[in-house]
């Protein structure tokens, strides 16, 4: 487990972390959706304090899809890719739609 520091380091880059691909501003229902759902990862790795390596492990992918994730990629994924692994991190997983 991380010390202290580190991990105040850690939290402190995932602050600053910003979208490399910010949403249109016609963006689609499902491009905001998808944006809301790469949120929950970042929210995650910040709750459970743990690094991006550490979740792909978790999830079984590359940990370069996780990097696409949290920099809100949202290209790259389909809404049920992201779902997919969001529900293998929360079984419970609610979503509702408006």
């Amino acid at each position: 487990m991380p010390d202290k520091k580190t991990l105040e380091k850690m939290r402190k880059k995932l602050e600053n972390v910003a979208p490399s691909h910010g949403l249109p501003e016609n963006a689609s229902k499902s491009q905001l959706l998808k944006f809301e759902l790469c949120k929950q990862f970042v929210i995650y790795l910040r709750k459970h304090e743990m690094s991006q390596k550490d979740l792909a492990k978790k999830l079984a992918v590359d940990p370069a899809r996780i990097n696409e994730i949290i920099k809100y990629r949202i290209d790259l994924f389909t809404v049920d890719r992201l779902l997919g692994y969001l529900e293998q991190l929360e079984p419970k997983l609610k979503v509702y739609v408006a």
